[in-house]
């Protein structure tokens, strides 16, 4: 069964940016990551975006999926047990 959404657009997330799709808006924050580095290099700069793109994305499944852990974690395409250890991560009830 394919997803209804294949590209999400941040206008459905967040109305400031209507025409914007959420690939986009990840590329416009590190443009202006990497702007304000100031000759530095970043560090574990993978870990980092994971980090701010993982916790929100499970923060607004489990509120969409009203803190049921399994339809979360067939939305979201994992295991529940994957998701647990996940929210366990991110200290999220």
């Amino acid at each position: 069964m394919t997803s209804p959404v294949t590209n999400l657009n941040v206008s459905e997330l967040h109305p400031v940016a209507p025409s914007q799709t959420l690939s986009e808006s990840v590329a416009d924050s590190l443009k202006g990551y990497f702007s304000k580095l100031d000759g530095h290099a970043p560090d574990d700069l993978y870990r980092l975006v994971l980090e701010e793109v993982e916790k929100p994305l499970l923060e607004s499944v489990m509120n969409y999926c009203g803190g049921n852990q399994t339809k979360a974690a067939k939305c979201l395409g994992l295991n529940r047990g994957t998701l647990r250890k996940k929210l366990n991560l991110y200290d999220i009830r």
